[in-house]
């Protein structure tokens, strides 16, 4: 019966087997685990929020969370055990809670909260990954204002400002519920809060809105009619 195996082949080594081993070995390689991070997170002041963990590695002993960059005794809010006891750190409120799948859950949250968060992860055999990842707060979204300079105008001869106050980070203006596209006469100011029509002609003439929005919201004014004599 012939031998299931081949022979040992002593000598050089044709270039082609080479390449083949190699193409084989790189086949067979694994890819590399994901990083850990925390979910970067977006909230209204006053909710209640969960930093979860992305990429968790298996078997995990024990996690510790921080505040800011890096794993800094001083800004250590919380740790959990493996056997799911937690202990608080210099940085804690006594808003925060490790829960029993490593996630930070804060109570209550304001606008110091926002910033970088940091997470150690303790692996079996004393080794560790960490990760980081971002809370970002914002103030609860007002309805806006728009107030005009003057709604009754003349055309070629008067401007107006029309000014949208909030509280928001984003604005955005419609007229006639359209968005409103801008002339060589029109002129926002540097927040976008702020529109300048100078001077006025009677396709002017209508209704304007301002829509404010940060990353959780958005809402709208009352719309106002601007009148155009002519």
């Amino acid at each position: 019966m012939e031998s299931l195996s081949a022979p040992i082949r002593r000598g050089p080594i044709p270039w082609q087997g080479v390449l083949l081993a190699v193409s084989l070995l790189n086949f067979w390689i694994l890819p590399t685990t994901a990083q850990l991070a925390i979910v970067s997170t977006n909230a209204a002041e006053g909710q209640d929020v969960i930093l979860r963990i992305r990429n968790m590695p298996p078997s995990v002993t024990g996690f510790m969370w921080y505040r800011g960059e890096g794993a800094n005794y001083d800004h250590n809010i919380a740790n959990l055990g493996m056997f799911r006891t937690g202990r608080t750190g210099p940085a804690s409120s006594g808003r925060e809670q490790i829960n029993y799948d490593g996630s930070l859950q804060l109570k209550r949250v304001t606008l110091k909260d926002t910033g970088i968060y940091t997470v150690v992860v303790y692996l079996p055999g004393y080794k560790k990954e960490i990760g980081f990842g971002r809370l970002n707060v914002y103030e609860p979204l007002r309805v806006p204002t728009l107030i005009a300079s003057n709604t009754i105008v003349t055309e070629h001869k008067d401007s107006v400002v029309l000014t949208c106050y909030t509280n928001a980070v984003s604005t955005q203006w419609f007229f006639n519920g359209m968005n409103l596209q801008l002339k060589e006469r029109m002129k926002l100011s540097w927040n976008d809060r702020t529109l300048t029509i100078d001077p006025v002609r009677r396709e002017d003439a209508g209704n304007y809105q301002c829509e404010v929005s940060n990353p959780i919201s958005s809402a709208d004014s009352w719309p106002v009619e601007l009148v155009v004599k002519y």
